[in-house]
């Protein structure tokens, strides 16, 4: 894995590219997601923390579109994302790492990653784009021929990343990277994660691994039981008192 970028420091609102505004969410007549809104402005890495049932992961699969939000808006770009098929939601440059990873286990890593490169506009750039994510993740240039399931889960969680990258994306969507992983493979993760940058991504990161969002993103949400609770910058979260007390264990 490659060294993490340089996190960014004092970081100002830019250019606009993802935002929710006043979203509610509900699955059947069960509402999971109150009046929530928040964005991502391009070059950021974002994080989306809180506990099981926070709604974190809801909030990615309405921008994904996955999930209809059932009031509000969600804009990409400013281009209203809900109702948009999954598919093209990623045309249009925003891809979904997913929980889990979900990769085609019997399939080869080289595999598992060209199945990215599905969409018409990044069936040209297949070869050159396979080279970037050799180049970022030069670990998987040796286990390309063995299959996903083989791989420890770090290195299945660079294959979900890769695959990812190519779409050709400007915002990775990332549900849970670390679900499932050793600490140290953790850390690991999240270095790779923030040098996302070096690719001129823009990041939204749900965890539930709080302490590891706070020392890698720029600016942080919080959610309970699907309502915002706290936003700020990342940094200063860090010292808050309640975030302390709830997630930090300190």
């Amino acid at each position: 894995m490659t060294e993490a970028a340089p996190k960014q420091v004092g970081y100002k609102a830019g250019e606009r590219v993802l935002e929710a505004k006043n979203v509610d969410v509900a699955y059947g007549e069960v509402q999971v997601v109150f009046d929530v809104s928040l964005h991502v402005d391009k070059g950021e890495l974002v994080g989306l923390v809180g506990g099981n049932g926070s709604g974190k992961s809801t909030m990615l699969r309405v921008f994904s579109g996955m999930l209809k939000a059932r009031g509000g808006t969600v804009t990409y770009r400013s281009q209203n994302l809900n109702g948009v098929p999954p598919h093209k939601i990623t045309d249009m440059g925003v891809a979904h790492v997913p929980m889990g990873r979900q990769l085609f286990g019997q399939m080869t890593v080289e595999e598992n990653l060209l199945m990215g490169a599905y969409l018409p506009r990044t069936k040209a750039n297949r070869a050159a784009n396979l080279q970037k994510v050799y180049d970022f993740f030069p670990k998987l240039v040796e286990k390309k021929a063995f299959a996903a399931a083989a791989l420890s889960g770090g290195e299945q969680q660079m294959v979900a990343i890769g695959r990812a990258l190519m779409s050709e994306p400007e915002v990775l969507l990332m549900d849970e990277p670390s679900l499932g992983l050793a600490p140290l493979v953790v850390s690991e993760v999240m270095r790779v994660i923030a040098s996302l940058r070096e690719l001129g991504l823009t990041v939204l990161l749900v965890e539930q691994n709080v302490r590891q969002v706070l020392k890698v993103t720029d600016r942080t949400y919080v959610l309970e039981l699907g309502k915002l609770v706290k936003e700020g910058q990342s940094a200063d979260l860090m010292g808050d008192p309640d975030i302390i007390k709830a997630y930090l264990g300190v």
